[in-house]
């Protein structure tokens, strides 16, 4: 479990497929800190740490991973939002993140505000009982960073970055086109879902 409160800007370090699945070696500051199966988030993607050498560390993504998130584009050299599993406890100082990510989004413009920005994010429109869906004021998890939804449509939302989550997060690398992955809000999911079944005819 996670809160969408970003703790550092990894780097990747180099990328190897081994079969279906592909391994990451990221470096981090908090590294040394890490255990093996501990688990990171990265870009909002829940991924396990099978391997610690000195400042880097190894984490494992399968097929089914690579498949539903932005993850299969990174490359040596790309910077990785990271946080760790939440503690029991502490503050929730974003909204609960699980670190699956639903989907992966577009996108289509960046904006600057004076002094923020302004992202606009496209994504696949699905069956609104999946709960893949926004509302103003709303959450949104995008790269793993919790925000609050500015604008809402199907298939389109915005979300407004202040200066300190630009620069100490990927979002000052975004531009259109940029792929990014989308946690949508769990609360949001789970009542789409109940409020579906409520309304399917019972059998007689």
């Amino acid at each position: 479990m996670f809160t969408g409160i970003i703790e550092a800007l990894g780097e990747v370090k180099g990328v190897e497929r081994e079969g279906d699945n592909l391994h990451f070696t990221i470096s981090s500051p908090f590294t040394d800190e890490l255990q093996i199966d501990q688990s990171v988030a990265h870009n909002g993607t829940c991924l396990t740490v099978v391997k610690i050498d000195g400042d880097e560390y190894v984490v494992t993504a399968i097929d089914e991973t690579i498949i539903r998130t932005n993850v299969g584009e990174l490359a040596s050299g790309d910077k990785v939002n990271l946080e760790r599993c939440m503690i029991m406890g502490g503050r929730l100082d974003g909204h609960i993140v699980q670190g699956h990510v639903d989907m992966v989004g577009e996108v289509t413009d960046v904006k600057e505000e004076d002094g923020s920005w302004r992202v606009y994010v496209k994504h696949e429109v699905t069956k609104v009982d999946e709960g893949y869906v926004t509302v103003p004021k709303g959450s949104i998890t995008v790269n793993g960073v919790s925000l609050t939804v500015v604008d809402s449509s199907p298939g389109h939302f915005s979300v407004a970055i202040i200066p300190y989550t630009w620069e100490h997060t990927n979002f000052h690398t975004f531009k259109a086109g940029t792929k990014v992955n989308l946690e949508f809000d769990i609360i949001g999911k789970y009542v789409a879902r109940m409020a579906a079944i409520n309304q399917t005819p019972s059998a007689s």
